[in-house]
């Protein structure tokens, strides 16, 4: 097995973070919906900012080891991580047996971009 640099581990890190402040900017409002809906969308931007001063570096960093497509397959698989407890815990709804299929299924796939031979 490869030896794992920072460069391998800080973009992980990092995507982690940006999905936190996304998750909140775009579906924390939901437990607030008597809030002014311009209320919401100045606060979600607000919360955004600081998503983008961890995606991009992280991007930029993770570049040097990921390809583009191994990246994105990650922020994806990142996302659904975090949604998922965040639904749970912030949004308190519950996850099914078909979400677990569904983000199985999405797993499967990044197996697949991460061992994918050119």
């Amino acid at each position: 097995m490869p030896s794992l640099s920072m460069a391998h581990l800080l973009p992980i890190a990092m995507l982690f973070g940006s999905n936190i402040f996304m998750t909140f900017a775009w579906y924390g409002h939901l437990s607030y919906k008597s809030t002014a809906i311009w209320l919401a969308i100045l606060a979600s931007w607000m919360i955004a900012l600081p998503e983008y001063m961890l995606a991009v570096p992280a991007n930029r960093i993770g570049s040097a080891v990921y390809s583009a497509a191994e990246l994105k397959t990650m922020q994806e698989v990142i996302t659904l991580t975090v949604f998922a407890g965040f639904s749970v815990f912030w949004l308190k709804e519950s996850l099914t047996w078909s979400h677990a299929v569904g983000f199985a299924l999405i797993a499967a796939g990044a197996f697949f971009i991460f061992h994918a031979k050119t």
